[in-house]
């Protein structure tokens, strides 16, 4: 039986799917504003930090592990968001793409998806942020406890988005 040629198989849909992408700093809000995004139809989340402690519960105490554990995780869902997107499911990545490195992987997914895409920039103060990141680790609720020196470790790998990159960038001043 020759599948491509049923009915079934035969694609009528022609919207284009959407990868949306974050930028922010550690508890910038990436994984909350990434969830609204979601709940659109024909969109999925995918969750680095899921992920991440998911298959490396207790392996990521540094900046090398997370680099290395990241760099694998980024590599082995490749293929699959591409997929996603080629069939025509938006994907929302709630990945950080917070360095010049993580957002050439994801001009990489767009060029071999040939979806369209949104950057979406989350520019909070420090000081907010690390509010928000005491609150959240007295919470409990992540899967990862961020001391205020791995924010400022990580914050120094920070790279705002420009323009010149090519992306299409949402900028989100975000006060309180």
């Amino acid at each position: 039986m020759d599948f491509a040629s049923t009915p079934q198989a035969k694609q009528t849909d022609t919207r284009t799917a959407m990868l949306y992408l974050i930028c922010g700093k550690i508890a910038a809000g990436k994984s909350t504003f990434a969830k609204q995004l979601s709940e659109q139809p024909e969109t999925v989340l995918i969750s680095e930090d899921f992920w991440l402690a998911s298959l490396y519960p207790g392996q990521i105490a540094s900046l090398e592990d997370y680099a290395r554990c990241s760099a694998q995780l980024r590599a082995a869902m490749a293929p699959h968001i591409a997929a996603l997107l080629q069939a025509g499911v938006s994907v929302v990545l709630d990945f950080p793409s917070n360095t010049l490195a993580t957002r050439a992987w994801a001009r990489e997914l767009i060029e071999k998806s040939g979806a369209a895409h949104e950057l979406h920039y989350l520019d909070v103060a420090d000081e907010l942020c690390k509010a928000r990141l005491h609150a959240r680790n007295a919470s409990g609720e992540h899967p990862f406890e961020t001391t205020e020196a791995q924010f400022d470790l990580f914050s120094r790998y920070f790279v705002a988005p420009q323009e010149s990159e090519g992306f299409q960038i949402i900028h989100h001043q975000i006060t309180e």
